[in-house]
């Protein structure tokens, strides 16, 4: 099974406990991004993304928030490097495709510029800081 199949593209009242989950693992905790910084009145009114593995278990989340900005990316540590990250950054681009947005937008952690460069994104402006972590705005138009 390609790992694009195990992306599903949920709402927050279907799937809230396995985003919350994600989320906490690698955000709150390794991250340390304090625990009123990461909820929002956002996640209600967005898209999410769940990828599972094979075994149905949940590993990795993305949140597409409604004016086309890609947010809350994770995967869970064990998971990384599995291609997860990658599936879930198609599966949004393909999402916001769907949608008829112009262009996807997102805030990047400096670590992760490579990562959204090999899709084609492009940095906008300077570095900036968000929960205590070094970021940049990066942007792809969409066709």
């Amino acid at each position: 099974m390609r790992l694009d199949d195990l992306i599903q593209v949920v709402q927050w009242e279907e799937a809230e406990s396995a985003l919350r989950a994600i989320r906490t693992a690698v955000f709150i905790h390794e991250q340390r991004v304090p625990e009123v910084m990461e909820w929002d009145e956002f996640d209600a009114v967005s898209v999410h993304l769940l990828a599972h593995n094979s075994a149905g278990q949940p590993v990795g989340t993305a949140r597409l928030l409604p004016d086309g900005h890609i947010g809350r990316m994770a995967v869970l540590k064990e998971w990384r490097g599995q291609g997860f990250g990658s599936a879930l950054l198609r599966k949004s681009l393909q999402e916001l495709t769907r949608q008829h947005q112009q262009k996807a937008q997102l805030n990047a952690q400096i670590s992760a510029v490579p990562f959204y460069e090999k899709f084609g994104f492009r940095v906008l402006g300077e570095e900036f800081m968000e929960a205590g972590i070094a970021h940049v705005k990066m942007t792809l138009p969409l066709k």
